[in-house]
């Protein structure tokens, strides 16, 4: 039988723990772009990525669900804009293929997870008549 972990912080969120490591890894990847391109897209895609888990740990500090949720959806919204990034920086060839598969795949790791964040928080809201 699975134990349940008691949620003390942000970081004990799966999302979160998700989101985190495609941080990393982006910040690692982009390190192979080229230097002109570090003020723009590069800058781009590490603001987007970090404003993931920067949302996720926001919502979580919130008292109400209907709060939490609206952080959840607004990092959700960055991780889209992150993984279209992501296919432009592909698409100008700064990207690897290799590389493109990784991220690709955290990236939806961390959408999948953050859906069902969102959607286990919406349980916690009362809806009045």
């Amino acid at each position: 039988m699975e134990e349940k972990v008691k949620i003390k912080s942000f970081t004990d969120l799966k999302a979160w723990q998700e989101g985190h490591a495609l941080v990393i890894l982006l910040y690692k990847i982009a390190k192979k772009f080229p230097k002109d391109e570090i003020y723009s897209l590069t800058n781009q895609m590490k603001r987007a990525a970090v404003s993931i888990t920067s949302n996720i740990a926001e919502g979580f500090g919130r008292q109400g669900y209907r709060e939490k949720v609206q952080f959840y959806y607004l990092a959700q919204g960055s991780l889209i804009e992150l993984k279209n990034q992501l296919l432009i920086a592909k698409d100008v060839g700064y990207l690897e293929k290799s590389d493109f598969n990784k991220l690709a795949e955290k990236a939806n790791d961390a959408h999948r997870l953050s859906q069902g964040l969102i959607t286990k928080s919406k349980t916690f809201i009362i809806h009045k008549s």
